[in-house]
C-alpha cells in the first residue's frame, strides 16, 4: 500500500470519527433521574434492543429537555451503558439477582452475557430461590390459607364465588386443618400433642417389652411316670418354652392403635383429595404400621401355639416406622429429610466410591494375605475380606479380621486412609445444604406475617395523581404574596438586604416560631410578618 493510500485511509477514519463525534450525534439518557450522555452509535452496537430504537417520536422523549426519559433503576443501567461501550456485562454487587433480571429484560438485553467473573456471584439468587421455594413447599410456619385458597384445595371455587357453600362445604376444611395443620387453631395444637404423646408412648412400649425385666416366661413342668408322692406325681425337670411381655403392654397397644386407626379414618375422612392423600408417604407408613397391627394379633391368636415368633417380632417392628410421623409436628425434621433429598446426586457418589473400595481392597488383601506363609489366615475369599474392607473403610474396626502379614498391614492401612478421605469429601455438601434450609427457614420465619401492599401502575387511580377541585367550593386563597421575579430576589428592593432577611426568616424552622415572638417585642409588625411566612 503506497503513501497516498494511507494518507487517503487515515482520512477517512478521522472523517469517520467526527461524524461519529459529532454534536448532533450525542443522546441523553435521564434514568431515575441520573443524566447519562453517550453517542448513536453506541447504542447501535447492540440491534434489537430498547436503547437502539430511540427515536423522538417515543413518548418519553423531552423536547424541551432533549433527553429521554426512563423511570428505572440508575445504578444497574450504569453497568448496562457500559456493556454498550466495551461489549462486556458485568454485575452490579450492590444489587439483588432478580432486580438485575428485570432490568436486563426490560432493556431487551440475555442474562446469559454477564462476564465468567461476575457469573458465580450472579446466580447465587437462583439457588436462593430454589431453596425458597423448597421451604415454601414445606409449610414451615405458614400464614392460614384464605377462603379462597381453601375453596380452590377442595374443589369449591365456583360455589365460593356465587356464594353458594353449604354447611358441610364450610365445616370440612376445619376438620381437615384439625387433624392436618397443628397451627390451625388452639385445639388442632391440643390434638397435634396428643398425637406425638401416643407416637412415643407406642414406640417406648415396643421397646420396653423386648427388656426381660418385663416379660413373663412360659414353663413346661415334666413329670416322672409312676411316681407318686403323697398323692402328687414328681416333677423331675422344667423346660422353658418362651416369654411373653406383661399383658398391661397389650393394653397400651391396643389404646394406641385405636388413636391411630381413629387419626387414619378421619383424615381419610376429611381429606380434600383422596388419592393424592393415599400416595404421601407418611399415609402409607400410617397405613402399613395399622394393618400390622392387626395382622399381628391376628397371628397371634392363631399361631401363637405354633410358635412363630419370629414372624410376629417382624410385624411388631413395623410400629417403630411410626417415628416418621413426626415430621409432621417439627419443622427440622422436614428440614433434615429435605436435606438429604438435596444432597441425593452428592449421597450417591459417596455410595459409588464407597463401594468401589470396598471390593478393590477386599481384593488387595486377599492377595496380600496369601503373598506370604500365613498358617492363621483369616482370608479365605474374596466375599469374605468385603466385610473386613466395608468395616475399614468406614473407619469403625471391630477388629475380628485383621492381616497378618506385613504387606496386608500396608494395605489395611492405606484401606483406612482412602476411608476417611472417600467418607469426608461429602460431607461439607451436606452440610451446606442443611445450612442453607435451616438459615432461610430461620430467616423467613423472622419476617412479618403481613406487608404492606404496593399498588401497580395500572391500579392507581388518576384522582391520587392530582387534586380535584371541588364543585361549588372556590378554591382557598393563599394571602402570602407572590413570588417575586429571580432577578428581584437576587438584588431586592433596596439592594438585597430587605429580601435577604425575608428568605431567612421563611427558611427559619417552625420551632423557631417561638423565639422569633420573643425576639423583638417592640416590632409586632415584623413579627406577624414573620409568623405568616413561617406558617407558609
Amino acid at each position: 500500500m503506497t503513501t497516498k493510500q494511507l494518507r487517503n485511509l487515515k482520512h477517512e477514519k478521522l472523517q469517520a470519527t467526527s461524524s461519529w463525534m459529532d454534536p448532533e450525534q450525542r443522546v441523553i439518557l435521564n434514568v431515575g433521574g441520573i443524566r447519562h450522555e453517550t453517542y448513536t452509535h453506541v447504542l447501535k452496537k447492540i440491534p434489537a434492543t430498547r436503547l437502539s430504537r430511540l427515536t423522538p417520536n417515543l413518548a418519553n422523549y423531552d423536547s424541551v429537555l432533549n433527553e429521554y426519559f426512563f423511570d428505572r433503576h440508575p445504578g444497574v443501567f450504569a453497568m448496562i451503558l457500559n456493556y454498550y461501550r466495551t461489549g462486556k456485562l458485568h454485575y452490579p454487587t450492590n444489587v439483588c439477582g432478580p432486580l438485575f433480571e428485570e432490568e436486563l429484560e426490560f432493556w431487551g438485553l440475555d442474562a446469559n452475557q454477564v462476564e465468567p467473573c461476575c457469573w458465580m456471584t450472579y446466580t447465587q439468587h437462583r439457588d436462593t430461590q430454589d431453596t425458597l421455594a423448597v421451604i415454601e413447599s414445606l409449610d414451615l410456619d405458614r400464614d392460614p390459607p384464605t377462603e379462597e385458597e381453601v375453596a380452590k384445595k377442595f374443589g369449591w371455587e365456583d360455589d365460593y364465588y356465587s356464594h353458594s357453600l353449604n354447611w358441610w362445604q364450610r365445616t370440612k376444611p376445619r376438620l381437615w386443618a384439625l387433624f392436618d395443620d397443628p397451627n390451625s387453631s388452639k385445639l388442632a395444637q391440643i390434638r397435634s400433642y396428643l398425637s406425638v404423646i401416643v407416637v412415643l408412648v407406642s414406640i417406648l412400649s415396643f421397646m420396653a417389652k423386648t427388656h426381660p425385666y418385663f416379660r413373663i416366661p412360659q414353663i413346661t413342668v415334666i413329670y416322672e411316670t409312676g411316681v407318686i408322692l403323697e398323692n402328687r406325681r414328681a416333677a423331675i425337670g422344667a423346660i422353658k418354652d418362651f416369654t411373653q411381655p406383661w399383658s398391661h403392654f397389650f393394653y397400651i397397644d391396643a389404646i394406641c392403635n385405636v388413636w391411630f386407626t381413629f387419626e387414619l379414618i378421619a383424615r381419610l375422612f376429611f381429606c380434600p383429595n383422596i388419592s393424592k392423600f393415599l400416595r404421601s408417604p407418611l399415609t402409607i407408613i400410617d397405613i402399613i404400621c395399622t394393618v400390622a397391627y392387626y395382622i399381628d394379633l391376628l397371628l397371634h391368636a392363631i399361631l401363637l401355639q405354633a410358635g412363630s415368633i419370629v414372624t410376629l417380632d417382624f410385624l411388631s417392628m413395623i410400629c417403630v416406622m411410626r417415628l416418621f410421623k413426626l415430621t409432621q409436628h417439627f419443622s427440622g425434621l422436614k428440614i433434615l429429610i429435605q436435606t438429604f433429598k438435596a444432597s441425593a446426586e452428592e449421597l450417591g457418589l459417596l455410595v459409588f466410591f464407597v463401594l468401589l473400595a470396598i471390593v478393590i481392597f477386599a481384593a488387595l488383601v486377599y492377595y496380600a494375605e496369601r503373598s506370604q506363609l500365613n498358617p492363621d489366615n483369616q482370608f479365605t475369599s474374596i466375599p469374605t475380606g468385603l466385610w473386613w474392607s466395608l468395616i475399614t473403610v468406614s473407619t469403625v474396626g471391630f477388629g475380628d479380621m485383621v492381616p497378618k502379614t506385613w504387606l496386608g498391614m500396608v494395605v489395611g492401612s492405606v484401606c483406612a486412609m482412602m476411608g476417611v478421605l472417600t467418607i469426608a469429601l461429602p460431607v461439607p455438601v451436606i452440610v451446606s445444604n442443611f445450612s442453607n434450609l435451616y438459615s432461610h427457614s430461620q430467616a423467613r420465619s423472622k419476617l412479618p406475617k403481613k406487608r404492606r401492599r404496593v399498588l401497580q401502575a395500572h391500579e392507581v387511580k388518576p384522582n391520587l395523581l392530582s387534586v380535584k377541585s371541588v364543585p361549588g367550593k372556590p378554591r382557598k386563597r393563599s394571602n402570602t404574596p407572590a413570588t417575586p421575579p429571580i432577578d428581584q430576589r437576587k438584588t431586592g428592593i433596596n439592594g438585597g438586604a430587605d429580601v435577604g432577611k425575608g428568605e431567612e426568616m421563611a427558611r427559619t424552622p417552625r420551632s423557631a416560631k417561638g423565639h422569633l415572638h420573643h425576639s423583638n417585642p417592640h416590632s409586632s409588625a415584623n413579627h406577624q410578618e414573620a409568623n405568616r411566612l413561617i406558617e407558609n
